[in-house]
């Protein structure tokens, strides 16, 4: 007797079942509720906006007003004009200066409309005049000052 198996009359074959090859397989993915609704964000940032906007926005009159919030993580926030009013919207991009603005800074910005229909605005050379007394502020670099 010997301990060898008996040699493969065929070599194995793999089967596969009718129909699975001939259909092309969905892909299965999980729902995703921005899936085909991606769109560009409306909000024009200082590397986006236009040069005629620019010019608009930088010819027009100086306001005053008071930072209302402002989340760096999200890159922006709301002024609260002095004269009264809704409140003007601002990006990250228009903040000029060191510091990050913080809740009660007193602020001077120029008014920019934001397209596509033109009915809000949008705060544009945004300038720190006073920084909220009893406040930390940060700067861009991540340096902590007490005011």
């Amino acid at each position: 007797m010997s301990s060898e198996p008996p040699p493969p009359s065929q070599p194995p074959t793999h089967q596969v079942p009718v129909g699975l090859l001939d259909t092309p397989r969905a892909r299965e993915r999980s729902p995703s509720p921005l899936r085909g609704n991606v769109v560009p964000s409306p909000l024009p940032t200082r590397r986006t906006r236009t040069f005629s906007a620019t010019v608009r926005a930088s010819q027009g009159p100086v306001y005053k007003g008071v930072c209302k919030c402002f989340c760096r993580s999200k890159g922006h926030g709301f002024i609260t004009p002095a004269d009264g009013g809704p409140d003007i919207f601002l990006h990250i991009s228009d903040v000029e200066g060191e510091y990050v603005p913080v809740e009660g800074d007193e602020v001077t910005y120029k008014m920019c409309s934001i397209p596509p229909k033109n009915e809000k605005l949008q705060a544009v050379e945004v300038v720190i005049t006073h920084l909220a007394p009893g406040t930390k502020h940060e700067t861009w670099s991540g340096h902590v000052v007490s005011s």
